[in-house]
């Protein structure tokens, strides 16, 4: 629950504490010879007069410099513990405060407590506000508002929204952060003006409304539309005659295809991008084994992926191919992000994602960057499956 530090007062124990390697320049030799010179004094003498050490036999100047700048940090993160502390920051945080600040983590916490959750993995919007509370900032200060429309948007991301419209937004933050909505108009505007976030303008009914977004998920949305315009306008990896690739896809199939499951081989292997739908049992894995069959007599060389490995094991034992997890495709390694991306594309031909409907946007956007221009790309799914977890609506 709670410990209390109090500095060692007998003098064994001095030496004991001195030794423990907390001291930089000080190990169980130098501070059984320092406890020796000065007894119960030897904590004051570092404090006050750490010169005195020179008197301590095989203690130069070097050393007793090494031990002042010691000392010293020890203060500085006892310091900063108890401020921290003081205004009931958990230790965890705690270090990380210091570990991301260090000697400045009391100015800049006094300063703008909110700066924690920008820079602070772990740290949010609400452990920052309670820190806030306890310093006694306002409610109604520029800093809280500015993090709270921040904290507001996310909190819609998690409920799956990329935007919000400029009304829905005040009127959740101000519910959350329990301020008059005039106060949070002026500082979204503030925001706008400094890019903090972004804002687009669409038609509802006629109406103009404004989409306020936070920079990742705008430019992943938008990023995707761009990526999709110019992955259509590129060059496809020219087929003979699709008819003749249709006629060798029947004469090699054991399956029966129906008028409109051949419609869609058709359009797949002349289309640099195409959507196959459907909902269940309507024979959208035999499509795609038709597809993959018309690909295979084109001679491309053929990819296959899905969001999650349970799809992904699926796909593989429909089709007999391998096929992986759209990060394990992408080769994701933390905290370096996606190795596959504009600069080291995929390579292919044919790309075949299944399951679409769990694809949320920002990992559609990294996925779109490692395509290259020349990549066909087949999106399957079912408008009724389920859903991303994270926001967008792909």
């Amino acid at each position: 629950q709670k410990f209390e530090e109090t500095l060692p007062a007998t003098v064994y124990r001095i030496e004991k504490y001195l030794g423990s390697g907390l001291v930089k320049g000080v190990g169980p030799k130098f501070a059984k010879r320092i406890v020796e010179k000065f007894g119960e004094d030897t904590l004051d003498i570092i404090e006050e007069t750490p010169d005195e050490l020179l008197k301590v036999p095989g203690i130069g100047k070097v050393r007793v410099d090494r031990i002042k700048t010691s000392w010293q940090e020890q203060k500085e993160i006892k310091n900063i513990m108890l401020f921290l502390q003081g205004n009931e920051v958990s230790t965890s945080h705690a270090t990380k405060i210091f570990k991301t600040y260090g000697s400045e983590s009391i100015a800049i916490v006094k300063e703008n407590p909110y700066r924690l959750a920008d820079d602070i993995w772990g740290i949010g919007f609400k452990t920052a506000d309670s820190i806030a509370q306890k310093m006694g900032i306002e409610k109604g200060k520029f800093v809280r508002l500015r993090s709270g429309i921040f904290y507001t948007l996310n909190k819609l991301a998690e409920l799956g929204h990329c935007y919000a419209t400029r009304e829905q937004l005040i009127e959740k933050a101000s519910v959350l952060l329990e301020v008059e909505q005039p106060e949070l108009e002026i500082t979204l505007d503030e925001m706008l003006r400094t890019n903090d976030i972004i804002r687009d303008v669409f038609e509802e009914k006629f109406e103009e409304k404004e989409a306020i977004y936070l920079p990742p998920y705008y430019f992943s949305e938008s990023g995707c539309a761009k990526r999709l315009v110019h992955l259509m306008s590129g060059r496809q990896k020219k087929c003979e005659n699709p008819e003749k690739i249709l006629e060798k896809v029947a004469q090699s199939s054991q399956i029966t295809y129906d008028e409109i499951q051949w419609q869609a081989v058709k359009t797949a292997i002349s289309s640099k991008v195409m959507v196959l739908t459907g909902g269940p049992g309507t024979g959208k894995t035999t499509t795609t084994l038709g597809i993959i069959s018309a690909y295979k007599q084109a001679g491309c060389e053929i990819i296959l992926a899905a969001p999650t490995g349970r799809a992904a094991k699926r796909m593989s034992e429909a089709t007999g191919m391998e096929a992986k997890t759209i990060h394990r495709l992408l080769e994701y390694k933390p905290p370096e992000g996606y190795q596959k991306n504009e600069d080291h594309p995929l390579e292919g031909d044919v790309l075949i994602l299944d399951e679409c409907s769990m694809i949320d946007i920002m990992l559609m956007y990294n996925l779109l960057k490692a395509i290259p221009e020349q990549m066909s790309l087949i999106l399957v799914g079912d408008i009724d499956q389920l859903p991303s977890v994270g926001a967008g609506n792909v």
